[in-house]
C-alpha cells in the first residue's frame, strides 16, 4: 500500500481507531481496511467497514479500487455476520445533508431486521 499524508489524517476518529490509538470493537480487519461494530446501532447488525486510507467522503475518492474493495469487504463482512442470506443493506453517508457524523468514508452494513423504504 502507497502511502503519502493524505492518507492520515491525525484529527480524523476513524484514522485513530484504524492506527489504534481509541480502543473500538473490531469485526475485521486486514492491511486495508477495517469493521467495526457502530456505537449507537440502528439494527441488530450494524457495522462499518472503514478503509485505512483517509478520504474525507465518496466524492474524494480517485481510486477505482479502494470503493471497489470496499464494496467487496463489505461484502465478506456481511457474509461473516450471516446476514447475506436474509438481506441487508448497505449505505454510504455523504456530507452532513447526507447524514455523514465522521469525515471518513465509511460504508454501513445494516441486517437483522426488515428495512423499509424510503430509508428517510
Amino acid at each position: 500500500m502507497n502511502t503519502n499524508e493524505n492518507d492520515f489524517d491525525p484529527g480524523c476518529l476513524f484514522c485513530k481507531i484504524g492506527k489504534g490509538d481509541i480502543n473500538a470493537a473490531f469485526v475485521d480487519q486486514d492491511e486495508h481496511f477495517f469493521a467495526i461494530r457502530d456505537i449507537s446501532p440502528q439494527a441488530p447488525t450494524h457495522i462499518l467497514v472503514i478503509p485505512r486510507k483517509h478520504r474525507q467522503n465518496i466524492t474524494m475518492v480517485e481510486e477505482k479500487e479502494l470503493l471497489g474493495h470496499l464494496f467487496q469487504k463489505a461484502s465478506q463482512v456481511a457474509k461473516q455476520e450471516k446476514v447475506d442470506e436474509k438481506g441487508f443493506r448497505l449505505v454510504v453517508n455523504t456530507g452532513d445533508e447526507g447524514g455523514q457524523s465522521v469525515g471518513h468514508l465509511h460504508i454501513h452494513i445494516l441486517g437483522g431486521r426488515q428495512m423499509h423504504w424510503p430509508p428517510g
